[in-house]
């Protein structure tokens, strides 16, 4: 790759992708067992193959980027196994709206001409993400790249299935389950999404058999067709007369039982309350206690069964509700209804109201494996990051239901079970099945169903290392090293992960879950398609470059703590990247062609032993911050060196001795320059991989690239406080010197005199040695004195590190214009406030307002009188100050 000088101006979009595909091409990514060196692992959350980059996924992958770069260069035999996930009901989905297109249905194809479609689909349009997360500057191991129904997870998934059927982990029988009505299948409770909908409480009058009423409140008045039971509190004293009375259904006449449980909510509606065993999960439950039958009303395509009897078979479950209000009412049994917002759970996928139904299905007995994984975090064997989450780890584990792991689809790993037509019997096999093993009879088939999507990643830490083969990464890498993952998915995926890591390896998956929020919108609010508030990270890295998107995701990132995503931080990154560039320019233009000599300490100046010192407190704290998974806390202490220390106040010092005669101090100045600036490329590489690499080249191009590059470690000789706080001293007087003339509107290029007075000797010599260094920083000409018997008149005035500073005025600003320019300043100002405090003090306004804008309005506010209060200060002070 040839040199070239640094352009004015950075060009993310042509260094990306140069950088990039140098990287990949020279297998700088890949991760090999080294025994000679500790393994450190990642497997990527797995996306759907039908997915495109999200937010979600640019923070997910950026955060484990960091991590394999981090500890790449400190020498970790480093491997990030990518991969995606073959989403089944996503995935089916997006081929059967392919084949509507060309007037098929895949019953039509049948199903292996199906899935031969599907395959297709995948190799065609399948990989997208993956593309699209080099964009993102991944340095995962693509060589290693697995997919969920690859052979290797396929043989894994069988394996685990049929060794859990085995043991009697594995069964079939009937329960209640999610059930969409539009994608026909089973759907897991992670692909539920419960949302708040407007609604109705509806109060129904059940007669008794023995005379009068018992009143029931529900929001599914079409299913009381389907009730078996009314069950009360045992504690409730308005009922315990009528336990063991029958009622009767209203609209049907069926008799059923009032029974206690103490389920029930007394402070709920009534606090009696409906049970429809074959609709709702709680009910079923209370069903399974006392021995209810269960009378299934609404079909699996969401309409009214034979058992909702004539007058509402047929009918859908929203007409059926509208028909048997009407019914109630004519009747005289509704006894009132209430508008109501209560949570609705609707399909992931289609959008479709999910519906509770008893289904045949196969499941997973969760209790035993549940309590190896339990023992493992108690016993500290895994580690949760932030540590709250553990707490909700151990108590969604302990008390967790078996897992339904069977999907009504075509599209997945299918249920290597196979089931005899003549005898009934059902026979699993790793091989196919042509004879029933029990009656011999041909008469066999497959099980049609497959296996949930959740069944097969539950597997990802050890079948993407090769399991059920005893390979050597499997050997080397498991148990791998961390988990990165989202707080929304601990239950679905990290527990199963646990458990099937210790149940098939008999170690955990991983030594560390860290746990990173969601990327919201900069309102608080999930990003999403009905909202409209999704931002593109594609369209982000076309218009501000990738290494600006994953530093300002990850200095808005703190363990657990959701992240809101501001255009305006967006911006702060590219600044901070366009700082290092300019900086970098700088270097490169003042260094010769020829080596710099080697740095030796006597040569160096306070500068240069102050920034040096600073650089090995960067080094530690963010060493320290990456190991403690801190990353933002990291990050922001790169930011604050590079911009604040490095560029703001070394650069500018070195200038007086790159410019100066004395070619030994240009030497020195510049040999620091640039181990400092060849530090931080190391340090930051791990966060903005693109611009540090491309500055590297340009700095040093015959050093190796930054990807293996070693990690920077702390050099002691270069630990120096005595120089920290003497430089300390500089930059405050420094700081007071430019705040003064700042707000005396002194123009930056007129130079002032500035008068210093301190009675402590060593403060006075030490500015004394560095005046020249003050004076430039100031743009001043210094006068340094112990006592001063007498005031400078017209003079602004402050204290900084116990030195006195005076800024004469004289010759400096135009008092008059001063005064009359801050006079109408401060009117404008007034103006503004008051109409700001006249919309806070309206009752319509902040009644009617989002609590958005009035914080909005309040905030300004707030700044105007801080405002306010320092102009009438400055103009008190004007005042007494001669024209």
């Amino acid at each position: 790759m040839a040199k070239k000088a640094l352009p004015a101006a950075y060009e993310p979009e042509e260094v990306e992708a140069r950088w990039y595909r140098f990287w990949e091409e020279g297998k700088f990514f890949r991760g090999e067992v080294d025994t000679s060196r500790r393994p450190f692992c990642i497997v990527m959350p797995p996306p759907n193959v039908t997915g495109e980059l999200h937010m979600g996924h640019a923070l997910d992958n950026t955060l484990q980027d960091v991590l394999i770069r981090w500890r790449r260069m400190q020498g970790y035999a480093a491997l990030w196994i990518p991969g995606t996930d073959h989403a089944g009901i996503a995935t089916q989905a997006r081929v059967e709206a392919e084949l509507a297109k060309e007037g098929l249905t895949r019953q039509e194809l049948g199903r292996e001409k199906f899935l031969e479609r599907v395959w297709l689909w995948k190799e065609k349009y399948g990989n997208t993400i993956t593309k699209q997360l080099r964009r993102l500057g991944a340095s995962c191991d693509w060589d290693r790249e697995r997919f969920t129904m690859d052979e290797g997870c396929s043989a894994a998934v069988k394996e685990v299935f049929i060794r859990l059927y085995e043991e009697g982990l594995i069964y079939r029988g009937d329960y209640i389950v999610n059930w969409c009505p539009h994608c026909q299948t089973v759907i897991s409770d992670i692909e539920v999404e419960h949302k708040e909908t407007p609604g109705k409480l509806y109060y129904i009058r059940y007669p008794l058999k023995e005379g009068g009423f018992i009143t029931i409140a529900t929001t599914r008045p079409e299913t009381m067709l389907g009730d078996t039971a009314i069950a009360v509190n045992p504690q409730d004293p308005r009922y315990l007369h009528l336990i063991g009375h029958k009622a009767i259904v209203p609209l049907v006449g069926r008799e059923i039982p009032i029974i206690p449980d103490e389920y029930v909510d007394m402070e709920f509606g009534t606090g009696a309350l409906k049970v429809t065993p074959a609709h709702d999960p709680h009910d079923f439950e209370i069903a399974q206690r006392h021995r209810l039958p269960a009378v299934q009303v609404i079909g699996f395509d969401a309409r009214m069964t034979e058992e909702a009897g004539k007058r509402y078979q047929g009918l859908d479950r929203w007409e059926a509700r509208k028909r048997v209000v009407e019914a109630l009412k004519a009747q005289n049994l509704l006894e009132k209804e209430e508008e109501i917002i209560h949570a609705v759970g609707y399909c992931y996928r289609c959008g479709a109201v999910v519906e509770p139904m008893i289904s045949k299905q196969w499941f997973v007995r969760m209790k035993p494996l549940a309590q190896p994984a339990i023992a493992a975090v108690e016993e500290g064997r895994i580690r949760f990051i932030p540590e709250r989450f553990t707490k909700i780890y151990l108590n969604w584990v302990k008390n967790i239901k078996d897992w339904c792991i069977s999907r009504q689809l075509w599209w997945g790993h299918r249920i290597p079970v196979w089931h005899c037509l003549n005898c009934g019997q059902s026979t699993v096999a790793r091989n196919g099945l042509s004879q029933c093993p029990h009656c011999g009879s041909s008469r066999v088939e497959q099980d049609p169903d497959v296996l949930d999507t959740w069944f097969s990643s539950a597997l990802w830490p050890f079948s993407t290392l090769g399991w059920p083969q005893n390979t050597p990464e499997l050997h080397f890498f498991y148990p791998t090293s961390v988990l990165v993952t989202g707080r929304d998915i601990i239950f679905f995926w990290v527990a199963r992960m646990i458990f099937m890591g210790l149940k098939f390896m008999g170690e955990v998956p991983f030594r560390e879950v860290f746990i990173h929020g969601l990327v919201l919108d900069a309102l608080g609010r999930k990003m999403s398609k009905s909202l409209g508030n999704g931002v593109d990270p594609l369209e982000v890295i076309e218009s501000h470059g990738a290494d600006s998107l994953r530093f300002m995701l990850v200095t808005g990132n703190s363990p657990g703590n959701d992240l809101r995503f501001h255009f305006e931080r967006l911006d702060g990154a590219r600044n901070f990247i366009n700082k290092l560039w300019n900086a970098s320019r700088f270097v490169l233009m003042n260094l010769d062609e020829k080596e710099l000599p080697p740095l030796s300490e006597a040569t160096l100046e306070l500068a240069d032993r102050w920034i040096l010192s600073r650089l090995q407190g960067a080094t530690e704290r963010v060493t320290a911050y990456l190991e403690d998974y801190e990353l933002g806390e990291a990050a922001r202490i790169l930011y604050e060196f590079i911009w604040d220390e490095f560029c703001d106040w070394y650069i500018e010092i070195a200038k007086l001795r790159l410019y100066g005669e004395d070619q030994e101090a240009r030497l020195t100045a510049l040999a620091v320059l640039k181990k400092v600036l060849s530090t931080c490329l190391r340090l930051l590489h791990p966060f903005v991989p693109f611009v540090t690499e491309e500055i590297r080249y340009q700095l040093e191009p015959e050093s190796q690239p930054l990807i293996i590059q070693t990690w920077p470690t702390v050099e002691e000789k270069y630990k120096d406080g005595a120089a920290e706080s003497s430089m300390s001293l500089l930059q405050e007087v420094v700081r007071s010197v430019r705040h003064l003339r700042a707000e005396m509107r002194v123009p930056p290029g007129k130079r002032a005199r500035v008068i210093m007075v301190s009675s402590e000797e060593e403060k006075l010599n030490l500015l004394k040695e560095h005046s020249l260094v003050v004076e430039s920083l100031v743009s001043g000409e210094l006068e340094l004195q112990r006592l001063l018997p007498v005031k400078p008149v017209n003079s602004a005035h402050a204290v900084a590190a116990g030195v006195e500073i005076y800024l004469p005025l004289e010759g400096l600003i135009d008092v008059e214009k001063e005064r009359a320019r801050l006079q109408k300043e401060l009117r404008e100002l007034e103006e503004e406030l008051a109409r700001v405090e006249s919309k806070l003090a309206n009752p319509s306004f902040l009644a009617k307002a989002p609590a958005e804008v009035v914080a909005k309005e309040q905030s300004k506010k707030e700044e105007l009188q801080k405002t306010r209060l320092g102009l009438e200060k400055l103009l008190t002070f004007l005042e007494g100050v001669k024209p």
